[in-house]
């Protein structure tokens, strides 16, 4: 036996052991052992458990200026301190990948359902046992109960209502690569809602016709940015015409500013570019707070779904249909803006694959 063996190091060790003869050696390690035990001093599972019981640890792919009052009212409401780390959702799924049962997350909040996807395809994922679980469709869920869609966001052009007119938009975003679009159009390849909105793509018109697409927006200038939100901004101040992005970052601009001449357009019923895709959370299966991560799902499921209906700026769509009335009258519903049909829940699969095609056209891919 040795202090090693007891998981830890005292700077005098052997001066103490060589005074003592070997049976008393033995004897006052197994004692320190025990009072180690007792204590939780030198256990580290132990000392976990004790963070364990006021605390969470969120891998955060939504950005701060989306979440962070939502977040801020589970705090108040459980008690419990959360410690984020925010990110932009394919880096902090590579993260999740590479740390494995390391990690310290306990839940993964993703921009879109594919980031999660692909954790879960890792088996890096535990079972949802939130009650609010049961209520979320199954189009917005996973299968084996490892993941949950939020939010649902619709894939839009969004653009400078000084510079184009809505009679002027296209009907299908395929049709971005004719020269009439040449340098109008931005993108954000590196982002997860793009790379998901892509994936999507290829389950609905095949690898080769979303490959050619992807060559003909670089080749017709589009223009790429890192975010959305910067999309958003960027077709505000008349910098690009118009953008791809999702349908709440024109809700969040107009929020901060209500004249900006700024408009969502939705594509055509059934178009790769009215995909609608969903913000999404599991729970890992290393995180040292399970409790309190499961507690965090079910107020997402249930306070959270009110707020990003009511409260939020950016009226995302509550997953659980029962919370969708509360959205404003001017937002389209879900039916109306009806994108391909894609299941959410293949959308990981397919996820690395797309950044190499990305990447491979020339774009950033994360």
């Amino acid at each position: 036996m040795s202090w090693q063996i007891l998981g830890i190091h005292l700077p005098h060790e052997r001066p103490i052991l060589k005074h003592l003869h070997p049976a008393r050696t033995v004897l006052a390690l197994l004692t320190l052992a025990l009072a180690l035990a007792a204590t939780g001093c030198g256990d580290k599972s132990t000392a976990n458990n004790a963070e364990a019981t006021d605390s969470l640890v969120i891998y955060s792919g939504r950005e701060a200026e989306l979440v962070k009052d939502v977040y801020a009212k589970f705090e108040k409401q459980s008690g419990v301190k959360l410690e984020i780390r925010y990110a932009q959702t394919p880096e902090l799924a590579a993260t999740l990948i590479e740390e494995g049962k390391n990690t310290r997350a306990d839940v993964f909040y993703a921009q879109d359902a594919s980031a999660v996807g692909s954790v879960a395809k890792k088996g890096l994922l535990a079972p949802i046992t939130a009650k609010s679980f049961a209520d979320v469709p199954e189009r917005f869920r996973n299968a084996d109960g490892v993941w949950t869609g939020i939010t649902g966001r619709v894939r839009t052009q969004i653009y400078n209502t000084d510079k184009l007119k809505a009679d002027e938009l296209p009907a299908s975003v395929l049709e971005l690569t004719k020269p009439t679009w040449k340098g109008r159009v931005a993108i954000a390849p590196g982002n997860s809602s793009f790379q998901g909105f892509v994936t999507a793509m290829r389950e609905t018109i095949g690898d080769d016709k979303t490959k050619a697409w992807l060559e003909g927006m670089k080749a017709n200038d589009v223009k790429t940015y890192e975010t959305n939100g910067d999309i958003a901004a960027a077709v505000a101040d008349g910098e690009v015409d118009s953008g791809l992005v999702n349908h709440y970052y024109l809700y969040e601009l107009l929020a901060e500013n209500p004249d900006a001449p700024a408009a969502n357009h939705f594509f055509k019923k059934g178009d790769p570019g009215t995909f609608v895709n969903a913000s999404a959370a599991g729970v890992l299966k290393a995180g040292k707070n399970q409790a309190n991560a499961q507690k965090f799902i079910e107020f997402m499921l249930s306070e959270g779904q009110t707020y990003f209906a009511t409260e939020a700026a950016e009226k995302e769509y509550p997953v659980v249909a029962s919370y969708r009335a509360k959205l404003p009258k001017s937002l389209p519903s879900l039916d109306e803006v009806k994108g391909p049909d894609v299941s959410l829940d293949t959308l990981g699969d397919g996820l690395p694959s797309t950044v190499r095609m990305i990447e491979s056209i020339g774009f950033p891919g994360t």
